[in-house]
């Protein structure tokens, strides 16, 4: 499952790095580069805990 977020990840960049490669910048290609980008992102970051798992936020 990891290897589908990386792979979200790098397409994503290098889609949004293509569309602002050419002089006539196409923003439909750009959108889609950064949205996989970010959804590759997110994901990831779901799987990593959180800093305060396990600890009480009671500091009476």
């Amino acid at each position: 499952m990891n290897f589908l977020n990386y792979i979200l990840i790098i397409a994503g960049a290098f889609i949004a790095m293509y569309s602002k490669a050419g002089s006539q910048q196409n923003q439909y290609v750009l959108i889609i580069g950064i949205v996989l980008l970010m959804v590759g992102i997110y994901r990831i970051s779901k799987t990593i805990p959180h800093k305060n798992d396990g600890e009480s936020q009671d500091h009476t």
